[in-house]
Parts: structure tokens; C-alpha cells; sequence
């Protein structure tokens, strides 16, 4: 089975919400990187993930939230939107945390999800999980998940 179809498998997408939202951000020109534990797939052996975090460029955000408020459902966090749709167990996250904003432009296109998407570049990946770890509002389930992402890369 070929890395798409597992990933589609597990997250039961019964809708093509990768797709369509990937499509979305592409048809409109919406720059954007992923992060978080598939960028870290991207570099490292990958593991089994529900979800897909991105950082859209700061100064399409607004324009990014509308376009996904249009198609999907999206709840706005202090420092995020979750993007969801009925039909499919994928839960993406938009970080909207403004210390993510550089990681766009200095993104390259990796192989993510059977797909080539623009990755934020390595150091970027560390930094956002060394960022998670710290932050002590995390429940310590998730802090240890990028402790082990953060030895993931390094090896």
C-alpha cells in the first residue's frame, strides 16, 4: 500500500479533505508549510499521525481562514484554527503562533503523505518542537511526543 492510500486509510478520509484543502490553499495561491510531526516525517522515519500542522504566510491568513471557513469546519484558538470535516479523522491545525511566520519562506517541497508539499526546512522542525516542549501549557503526553520527534530528528 502506497504511503497516500495508508495515510487516507487511517485517517478514514472518506471526503478527500487532504485533497480538497490542499487544493484550496493552491488554487488561491496561499503560501504555506507544514510542520510538526509530518515535517518531522519528512526528515525522519515516519510514524502513524492523525494530524497535519501548517503555517500559512502571515499576510494571507485572514484571507486563508475565510477561504477554509467557506469549505471545512474551523474553530479559532489563541494560537491556532483547527480545520476538521465531517467524513474524515485528519485534524489540521493551522499555527498561527507569529514565531512560525518565517518558516514559509524558507520552506523546500519534501515528500510528505505520499505527496510533495512544502516542508519547513529542518532547523525550522526542531525549533518548533523544542518551542512545544517548553511550553508548559502542553499536557505532558504531547511535551514527551516531541521530546521523542526532537530524537527522531537528531539521530
Amino acid at each position: 500500500m502506497r504511503a497516500r492510500a495508508f495515510w487516507k486509510t487511517v485517517t478514514a478520509d472518506r471526503t478527500d479533505f487532504l485533497d480538497r484543502l490542499l487544493a484550496l490553499l493552491t488554487d488561491h495561491g496561499i503560501r504555506y508549510c507544514v510542520v510538526g510531526g509530518q515535517a518531522v516525517n519528512a526528515y525522519a522515519e515516519p510514524v502513524v499521525s492523525l494530524d497535519l500542522d501548517l503555517v500559512v504566510a502571515v499576510d494571507q491568513l485572514a484571507e486563508a481562514e475565510t477561504l477554509l471557513r467557506q469549505a471545512f469546519s474551523v474553530e479559532r484558538f489563541p494560537h491556532s484554527l483547527n480545520v476538521s470535516e465531517p467524513g474524515s479523522d485528519l485534524r489540521v491545525r493551522v499555527q498561527t503562533d507569529p514565531r512560525y511566520a518565517p518558516f514559509v519562506g524558507r520552506a523546500a517541497r519534501r515528500d510528505v503523505l505520499g505527496l510533495r508539499l512544502p516542508v519547513a526546512r529542518l532547523e525550522d522542525v526542531l525549533q518548533g518542537k523544542v518551542w512545544a516542549v517548553l511550553d508548559a501549557s502542553r499536557r505532558p503526553s504531547k511535551r514527551q511526543k516531541d521530546l521523542a520527534d526532537i530524537a527522531r530528528l537528531l539521530e
